[in-house]
């Protein structure tokens, strides 16, 4: 099992036919993922040939979804343009829509996130390294190679500890990651994914990456203690952070005492989720979680 992309799903890329599209078709091919059309206005009728597979290239969203059936679609627009190509997804009843893009202003993604929350349609991003199910789907830039299937799901703001985490624990495998970004407004939360995770028989065990900056993963802290029944292992990353100043990701903005890492550590530790001060630690802990060791 998996949330939110399973080998069923079947996959556009808006920006396929640009360079970062074309490169990473070609690697969500290689992961098995089921792309079924390529989206880029002026260049409808064209079609591009990855080897084994020939992805046809719509004009627009709309005509790619009535032709392919396609339910997910991968962003990789421009930052300026990245808002009406979410919307464009949205309008033609896009059930999920992973946006790749860095650099999307903040009012078009608080836009595009409140007409996706009216029809129905879950962004993920922007910002993001997007997600995998191993052994089913990829939808984004997250290396398939690393990491294997099983049944610890993952979801973090940060996209290189989404690599480690899912390398370090590769051979337990993962059910699903999610890469949900680390801007200011993001379409799907923390929260979102622990839902999905609790409620998916496929999932054992959940690891949950924060940062500094916010309150995301205080929040996410008080669902877990209310809602989860499965183990939650997590770390934040941003400890040696100096107050008072941006760090990173554009929402990593810490004054005085919130948002720092130590606060978001103290309180998903009060809901009963073990908080590791490393990655490899938090690492150990999921084996020692899933061993009935802690």
């Amino acid at each position: 099992m998996a949330i939110f992309l399973t080998k069923d799903s079947r996959v556009l890329v808006q920006g396929m036919t640009g360079a970062e599209g074309t490169r990473h078709t070609a690697r969500m091919l290689a992961a098995g993922t089921d792309v079924v059309a390529g989206v880029t206005p002026g260049k409808g009728g064209r079609s591009v040939d990855f080897g084994e597979r020939t992805v046809p290239v719509f004009g627009s969203v709309a005509e790619a979804v009535a032709e392919t059936g396609a339910d997910v679609s991968v962003v990789f627009v421009p930052p300026r343009f990245a808002g009406a190509a979410v919307e464009e997804a949205v309008a033609a009843g896009v059930p999920l829509c992973v946006v790749i893009t860095e650099g999307v202003p903040v009012h078009d993604t608080v836009r595009f996130r409140a007409l996706a929350a009216r029809s129905g349609t879950r962004i993920v991003g922007p910002n993001c390294p997007g997600l995998i199910s191993p052994g089913q789907s990829s939808a984004g830039i997250i290396p398939a190679d690393i990491t294997s299937a099983g049944r610890v799901g993952l979801v973090s703001k940060s996209g290189t500890l989404t690599y480690q985490l899912m390398y370090e624990l590769r051979d337990l495998g993962f059910s699903t990651c999610v890469g949900i970004g680390g801007d200011p407004v993001v379409g799907t939360t923390h929260i979102d994914c622990l839902r999905a995770f609790q409620e998916d028989p496929g999932t054992d065990a959940i690891v949950m990456i924060g940062e500094i900056g916010g309150d995301a993963e205080e929040r996410a802290a008080a669902y877990i203690e209310q809602h989860v029944t499965k183990p939650v292992v997590a770390y934040v990353a941003g400890f040696t952070a100096p107050e008072g100043r941006t760090m990173g990701h554009a929402g990593a903005i810490v004054s005085g005492s919130s948002g720092t890492a130590r606060a978001k550590k103290e309180a998903l530790e009060a809901a009963g989720v073990r908080v590791g001060d490393t990655p490899s630690e938090t690492a150990r802990l999921m084996r020692a979680v899933l061993a009935g060791a802690a």
